[in-house]
């Protein structure tokens, strides 16, 4: 009953647009009370041991430093040096927009960040060169899920937290399957470019410019290879690099690209301050909505649910779960609530912790861009002035291309192994 009322409440909030963070609290008042048998006392309890974690503190400074590295002309840059690298390929400034979602993902840790970065820059000049507003619009967004996949990644810290796995671990989990999402809407990109005669670049870049442009990049190129070798390495644990990567952004962004005014620090802060928020106090609410839903024995349940179905059954229900869920909710609550009633049950099948949080975090992120929600299509409207259903229409191509690598992902589990095992996060 306790459940039920938990539930319920949760989703009657949502659907009378109370925000979810909000919503969670609610319902876990409300399953306190029915209960009866807990003090109050232990929601501030719960509420206070859902944030009092040092790798959450992550989250603000990988916010920070993706926020310096994004403002002014980085997101140009990036493009620019994605068209020298795939531009004289057909289709090489649909190339170069993955590729620029491929590194930019390696600083930001987000696909909305990365859509919002990208958008404005690549959609007009595809636009312009004859690929059509709603195929360029379609694929920023369907590249934009790269930045979450791509560590460091926000949503894997989420989720390394709330399972108690290995932040640096599911950094590298999170690796292959973000270059082979890459590469797969990079051949999508050049079956529809071959099909529609898109062009390619014909005129010889001068030596002079191409040596301007590559050493122009290659401090925000390094940045990712910094935090990622930093970590994997073992020379600073998650939180400090993400403390390293905002010195290092600021370095940047304020003495080498000169592109971030001392006077935009403080607004910066404050975006800083405002998201993080969000993401702590969804944090506490969905740690005491867990503790109820544990004290409920729901996981018991699950697994009364699941039993019976082997491996392949397993994956093929939680990856068809987590889509459908991802259709109407951010990724934020499901990591939060889901992970840690999922994760045992895979374990105990036999699944790898990493390869686990990985096929979730990936099912998560393509939820960004699947209607009704499909967070990053709603940032995409206002940019390219496009009605929604035309954007998710736009979107649906690519978004087939990533349903199918999240499914490679999952039945081949080396895709996704074989960097963990390599660097001895796993067996």
């Amino acid at each position: 009953m306790v459940s039920a009322i938990l539930f319920v409440v949760l989703f009657g909030t949502i659907a009378i647009g109370m925000p979810i963070a909000w919503a969670l609290g609610v319902a876990s008042v409300a399953g306190l009370l029915k209960m009866g048998t807990l003090p109050l006392t232990v929601l501030a309890q719960k509420l206070f041991s859902g944030v009092d974690s040092f790798p959450m503190m992550a989250i603000p400074f990988f916010i920070l430093a993706g926020d310096l590295m994004a403002k002014g002309g980085l997101s140009t840059m990036l493009f620019e040096f994605g068209n020298i690298l795939v531009g004289w390929i057909r289709g090489g400034l649909g190339l170069a927009s993955v590729v620029a979602s491929m590194i930019f993902g390696g600083i930001s840790g987000s696909a909305i960040a990365d859509c919002c970065a990208l958008a404005p820059i690549e959609v007009p000049l595809m636009e312009k060169a004859g690929y059509g507003k709603e195929f360029a619009t379609g694929l920023v967004c369907g590249a934009a899920c790269i930045g979450a996949i791509i560590p460091p990644s926000i949503p894997m810290v989420l989720y390394a937290v709330a399972t108690n796995v290995s932040i640096g671990g599911m950094f590298a989990a999170g690796m292959m399957p973000g270059i082979i999402i890459g590469l797969s809407l990079m051949a999508l990109v050049y079956y529809y470019a071959v099909k529609r005669n898109y062009p390619r670049r014909t005129e010889k870049l001068p030596w002079p410019v191409l040596v301007k442009k590559t050493v122009q990049a290659v401090p925000a190129v390094l940045m990712p290879v910094i935090i990622l070798g930093g970590i994997l390495f073992g020379v600073f644990t998650p939180t400090e690099a993400a403390c390293v990567s905002v010195v290092y952004a600021f370095i940047l962004s304020i003495f080498f690209y000169k592109d971030v005014k001392w006077k935009e620090l403080p607004r910066m802060l404050a975006n800083t301050g405002m998201i993080s928020a969000v993401v702590l106090i969804l944090a506490s609410t969905s740690n005491i909505f867990g503790y109820i839903v544990t004290m409920e024995r729901v996981g018991p349940y699950l697994i009364t649910l699941f039993k019976g179905l082997n491996k392949f059954w397993f994956l093929l229900a939680v990856n068809l779960l987590l889509l459908w869920i991802g259709t109407f909710m951010d990724n934020a609550p499901p990591i939060l609530i889901l992970g840690p009633i999922l994760a045992p049950l895979a374990v105990s099948l036999g699944i790898e912790p990493l390869h686990f949080g990985t096929i979730f975090i990936v099912n998560m992120v393509i939820g960004l861009i699947t209607p009704p929600l499909g967070q990053v299509l709603f940032v995409a409207v206002p940019i390219t002035r496009l009605k929604f259903e035309v954007v998710a229409r736009a979107t649906f191509p690519f978004l087939v291309v990533e349903i199918l690598v999240l499914f490679l992902i999952t039945y081949v589990p080396i895709t996704v192994m074989w960097l963990p095992r390599l660097l001895g996060y796993a067996r």
